[in-house]
Formats: C-alpha cells, structure tokens, sequence
C-alpha cells in the first residue's frame, strides 16, 4: 500500500481535478461525508450522542463543515466550534462553511482564550469531539490559541475523530509540532499518511481507516510514489510456494558469523531464524573455543570451529577458514554477538573484498562499521544492515534522539551514503532501499523488546536472502513476519515475558500463509 506526504497528496488532489475533471469541491464533499460516517459509528456504542466539530480556516476545517451537515441531516446534535469567522474561510471550505450557516447549524466562534473559556463548557458537553483544525500542509509548530485548544481536548478524556491527520502532527515525518490532538480514530482521505505510520505520529493516530474520496486509483497505487506501507498483499506478491521436485540445496545455504564468549546464544537464535524462515542449510561460524558448546545447542543447524583471536572472538585471523565455508553459501550474515569492534571490522572488511553472495551485517558488525561505513561502498554484492536505533546513532554519529524524531530520514540517510538496504528495527521498523523507495512495516509490539529478538530477525532475514528473495523481499518479509510472530506471542501469552525464542514456532505457519503457488 502506498503512503503520502503532503506534498504527494496536493499533486494528487490537483491531478485529480486538472487531469481527471473531479471538482474539489467533490473530494471535499466525499471527505467530509466519510468522516461523518465514521462519527455515526463511534455513537453508535454511546448513549450520549453529542458532537463538537473543532474547525480551522483552511481545507481540513471545510471537511469539518461538510461532516458537520451529514450529521445534522441524520438528526445528531452536533456544534462547530471554528477558529476563524466564517466570512475569512475561502475558497471550498468557505463554500462549505457558507451552507452550514444558511442551514441553521450551531456554530460557536472561537478567536481568543476568553472565547475558549466561554464555550469550554459546551465542549465538554460532546460525547464526540471531531479534530478539523489542521490537514497536511501544517509544517511550522503550533503554538498559542490553537495550542490552547488541542491541549484542552487533550485533557478532556472524550473519544477524538481526527480528520485526515491529528492535528499538531507532521504528515510526512510523523514528529509532534508543538503540540498534537491524541485521536482514538484518525479517518484519512483516500491513501494513508507517512506521519501516521512512524511514531511519535503513530502513537497520537489512533485506529486508522482509509476513507475513499473518489481520487483515480491509478494516481494513489503510482509506482512513482516511493513510500510503502508492508501489507500482507505485499508479501503475496513475491512469497513463493515450494514445488515438489525440491530438496534442501534448492532453498539456499547460509553461513552466519557470530558469537563470542558469553554470546552463543545470539548465533543460536540467527541459526534457528534462518531455519524457520525455510533456509535449506545453515552452518554457524563461530570461535572454535566456543564449538563445542553450540554443537550441544544445535540439532538443525550445522557448526564450523573458526580459529580465534586473543580474547576467544573472530577476526582477520578467522578469515581463512572462512573464506573456505563460503564457496557454496548464498548469503552470510556477520556480527550477532561477535564481539570486538576492531577485530570485527578488520574481518569485515575482509568479507568485503571477496563476498559474491547477499551479506546481511547485524549488531556487533554495525557496530564494528561506525569505524568506517565507507567501507561498503567497495561491496561486490548486495548488503542489508538492520540497526536498531542506538547502533544507527553510531553510524550516523548523531543522537539515538536524533534517530528517533525522524527515523524515516536516518534510514534513507544511512542507506544513502552505504547503497546497503537499511531495517531501523523499533516501532514500525523502516526500510530504506537503494532505490530511493522506502516500507514501513506495521506488525509488532513492545514484548519483542528483549534479548535476543534482533538476532532471530537477522537469520530470518539472511535465510530469505540465502534462499534468492531479494534484499527488498527479504526485509520486508523478515520484518513483517518476526512482528506477526511477536503478535501471536502476545495473544497467547500477553507481552510481558515474551522470549526471543517463543517466536520460532510461529515464522513458518505465518510465512506458509503468504506462499502462492503462482509464484514458483
């Protein structure tokens, strides 16, 4: 699915009007009707059934009006509180804000703070209180007035209907301008927003439904538009489905390079990522004082003793076996609890020079690179990098702050500057392509905030890439299902205790739902 930033969604809406014939007044008609529709379901569950509609000046506002009349024609109290006069509303939402005048309905003039003390009462007399302030075009912070009334609305505890987007929220990086309406239902016109998938934007949206105003398909599914939301439909698309005449060298041989004294577990868990996730072989490449040790823990997944440096870790001292185990292997992944950064990164470079096959590098390695990310720009293959948001502050020797206010921009930013494919890895994790395009995936929840969860991701998404998917498959597939698995752990157990490995049983029913048998 698609996403907008404002300034995708106004070259739609002048599309639509310019090359299709489509009237805006139209698309604001649909707009406001489909909010309307959505109010009325929100009162259906309420035995109080009063609405207040919070209107700005501009088109979000006349949205507002629009809902406001569909309201009232079905017989619901409702009151638009706006914060403009009307006869300063133009253009098509001064058209809509005209008709609700001329039919009689309540409107209560809001312009300074003794006008919101004045009708602060008959706001908390709503049962429903709709957001039509701001739409997408906002990008400076609010502050004043408009600040008064979203931190008013905030503090009344009544369920909020945002129209498009919480008003205070930035449509394309999702950060807070200031100040933001808390939405329990964000009805969004015709395509979903960037702002409304990334946090802190998704945290203030709510649910989320997409209202259709009538724009041509062919202008919201443009190939153009480079921002993605992971749906299961993008996985059908490319899932394959295993034929009969297969045998486990069909389906790709890894070789992960992890591990370090105190840190077998996190090659264990990549190990068994990547089996799940249907890798056909995997062998684990690790120091060979800790060989013994993964040999007990593993059954399915092979094992290699790799010589070892001083402090038991892997470095250029291990590369010459390594170099022996990867002529037959179709992906490598390097760095789940290896340890040493410099050893790592000398070995890293290495792998770099020589590698052919698809290499994913993940913690400890990511952490390795910050000494010098320039380095991948000499990569002979395809390579994924999956940060979590400290190890991208490192990267990008920014702020893990920073990181997080717009972590759209440091995904692209870092794939950018290495030509990697870059997962952010967090709430609604983000992958940044080499392309230019961008998936946000929307699975997951705070329970795989533990040990050892990234290090399964890393496998899953290795084994993907061992098996031939693409380092744009691989990570949308490895993101979308690890945060389906964590989803099912928390319906069955609840999301606090979650283990790393109380994903594994899950990948495979989830990935088998998605393979089509039409994408052998």
């Amino acid at each position: 699915m698609k996403l907008a930033d404002s300034k995708t969604i106004q070259a739609i809406d002048k599309r639509a009007v310019e090359d299709f014939g489509i009237a805006g007044i139209q698309l604001m008609e649909n707009a406001g009707r489909g909010a309307a529709e959505a109010v009325r379901r929100e009162l259906s569950a309420l035995s109080h059934k009063k609405v207040a509609i919070i209107a700005g000046k501009g088109n979000n506002g006349g949205d507002g009006f629009v809902a406001a009349r569909h309201l009232k024609n079905s017989n619901i109290d409702v009151a638009v509180f706006s914060l403009s006069r009307l006869d300063e509303i133009k253009g098509d939402a001064g058209a809509n804000a005209a008709s609700w005048r001329k039919m009689g309905g309540e409107t209560l003039i809001i312009l300074n703070p003794g006008d919101l003390k004045k009708h602060e009462g008959a706001l908390r007399e709503a049962s429903v209180i709709v957001d039509a302030i701001f739409g997408t075009g906002l990008k400076s912070n609010i502050e004043g007035l408009f600040a008064d009334v979203i931190r008013l609305v905030n503090s009344l505890k009544k369920k909020v209907v945002a129209v498009d987007i919480p008003s205070g929220i930035d449509a394309a990086t999702g950060k807070v301008l200031g100040a933001a309406i808390r939405a329990d239902l964000t009805v969004t016109m015709a395509m979903p927003k960037l702002g409304l998938t990334v946090f802190p934007g998704k945290g203030y949206t709510g649910r989320l439904e997409i209202i259709d105003i009538g724009a041509p398909r062919e202008l919201i599914e443009d190939s153009a538009i480079r921002w993605n939301l992971i749906t299961e439909y993008t996985l059908r698309a490319f899932i394959r489905h295993r034929g009969a005449e297969t045998h486990k060298s069909s389906f790709g041989h890894l070789l992960i390079l992890a591990g370090s004294p105190g840190m077998t577990g996190a090659a264990y868990m990549a190990g068994m990522g990547a089996m799940r996730i249907g890798a056909g072989l995997t062998t684990i490449g690790l120091p060979e004082s800790l060989h013994s040790i993964m040999e007990i823990k593993t059954t399915e997944v092979m094992t290699s003793g790799l010589p070892e440096t001083a402090d038991k870790g892997l470095g250029p001292v291990s590369y010459g076996r390594i170099k022996e185990l990867m002529k037959n292997k179709t992906a490598v992944v390097v760095g789940p609890g290896a340890g040493n950064r410099r050893d790592i990164f000398l070995l890293i470079e290495k792998i770099i020079k020589d590698i052919e096959v698809p290499l994913l590098i993940d913690a400890d390695g990511l952490n390795a690179l910050a000494e010098n990310i320039s380095i991948l720009k000499d990569a002979k293959t395809d390579v994924v990098l999956t940060p979590h948001p400290g190890e991208m502050s490192r990267l990008l020797k920014i702020t893990t702050e920073e990181v997080q206010a717009d972590r759209l921009d440091a995904a692209g930013r870092l794939s950018s500057m290495t030509g990697a494919t870059v997962i952010l890895k967090g709430a609604g994790s983000v992958i940044a392509c080499n392309d230019g395009s961008v998936f946000i995936n929307n699975t997951g929840n705070p329970g795989l905030a533990t040990a050892g969860t990234g290090d399964v991701l890393a496998g899953m998404v290795g084994g993907l890439l061992a098996q031939g998917y693409r380092p744009q498959e691989a990570a949308c597939a490895g993101v979308h299902i690890h945060g389906l698995a964590g989803d099912r752990v928390k319906a069955e157990n609840g999301g606090t205790g979650m283990i790393a490995t109380d994903l594994l049983p899950h990948i495979p029913k989830i990935l088998n739902s998605f393979a089509s048998e039409s994408n052998d």
